[in-house]
Parts: structure tokens; sequence; C-alpha cells
């Protein structure tokens, strides 16, 4: 789970997504926590299978304010062994990528503006780090300013420069899509926390609890 402070009510991605009605190629299963003292009953996870279309309007996560400019991505989750796919991809109203939390070894943060900025050979790269090696983590992604924060599993640190706009804008008229990009043929397969959120304004402290 994540505790947000001084910050704005974060997006829930899984609500937008409709994950709790269980749409197909989505199912229940077991959490990163199997018990707690503060509960009798093990975490919820969701189960996201290839069967899965899973996508909304971006309106829809800010209904009556631009994207952020500064936001925090958090979520704990299991990938498949191996795998090398987008987690989440926001698209503008053309159908360009402009956002793209890649789960695997040596991960990419995809990030393009209205400027087109950064080009794809300036996408942030976090060498040493595997998020597909079948096991659960935690993972926080924070953009602010020029930079961008890959916080793995309360411990691992980094940050890498973000070749951004100074003001830079995302188009919010197009739709964001989980599990796989636009006519890509490989789809994520994942174990998902029930806890899954986009907070504005990463200079918010984060802490994730256990």
């Amino acid at each position: 789970m994540s505790k947000c402070q001084s910050c704005s009510e974060p997006a829930d991605l899984l609500k937008v997504l409709d994950f709790h009605n269980l749409p197909d190629g989505i199912t229940k299963t077991t959490g990163f926590c199997t018990s707690r003292r503060s509960s009798k009953e093990a975490d919820v996870a969701y189960r996201v299978t290839k069967d899965a279309q899973l996508s909304a309007p971006t309106k829809q996560l800010y209904p009556a304010s631009p994207f952020p400019e500064d936001f925090s991505i958090l979520t704990t989750v299991k990938a498949k062994k191996g795998g090398q796919s987008f987690l989440i991809s926001i698209y503008n109203e053309q159908g360009i990528q402009q956002i793209g939390v890649e789960m695997g070894r040596s991960p990419v943060f995809l990030y393009e503006d209205h400027t087109g900025k950064p080009g794809p050979e300036d996408y942030p790269l976090f060498r040493g780090i595997n998020l597909a090696d079948g096991k659960w983590h935690r993972v926080a992604i924070s953009v602010q300013k020029k930079n961008v924060t890959l916080i793995l599993d309360c411990k691992k640190k980094i940050t890498k420069f973000l070749d951004r706009s100074d003001h830079p804008i995302i188009d919010v008229n197009g739709i964001i899509v989980f599990g796989t990009r636009i006519l890509d043929e490989e789809v994520f397969e994942v174990s998902f926390h029930v806890y899954e959120s986009l907070v504005p304004d990463s200079s918010c402290k984060l802490e994730l609890l256990p």
C-alpha cells in the first residue's frame, strides 16, 4: 500500500479501468501479503492475462483538470518472469504514446510532451533494475521538473534526467491502455495489487508502507 502526505487526491487507475467488475482476462488472486496484523484477510490482487483488453478515456483520470506536470505512479506488481512489456500507456488524441511504464529488465520510462520532447533516444533507462523476475515489487515512479525517479521496494532509488519542456502538456483527450501498447503483439501478464494510483504533485512526501 502507499501513503501520500500533503498532496491532491490520487487518481485510481483500477477504478477507471473497471478492475473491480472482473472484465474478461481479469481474476482475483492473493496479493503481496498473505496476512497482516491489521486485517484477518490476505491482500487482494488482480491477475491479468492475454485475454484482457483494458482501456479508458484519459479524461476519466482528470475530468475537471489538466494532466499534472509533476506526478507519481505507485504500484505493487508481480510480472511474468522474463517478460518485457508496458504496464501502462497513455496516448494523445492522435494515437501518439505520451507516457509508458515498462516492466522488464532495464525498464524504460517513456515520456513525450506536446513538443515531442524527449526523443526516443533520450527516454530514461533504468539499468540494473529487473521488474520481471517473477517476484512481488513495490514500484514508485516520480516525475518532478526535469527528473524522473524510480524507487524499488522502498530501498533502491535511481534518478534520471527527463529532457522535457519547461511547461509540458500531456493531452487528456486520448486513452489510457493497461497491459500492452497499441499494435504491440506482446501482452503483459501480471498479478496486480489492489492499490494502483497516479498521484498529482510528486513533490509531496511519499511513503511506501509494508
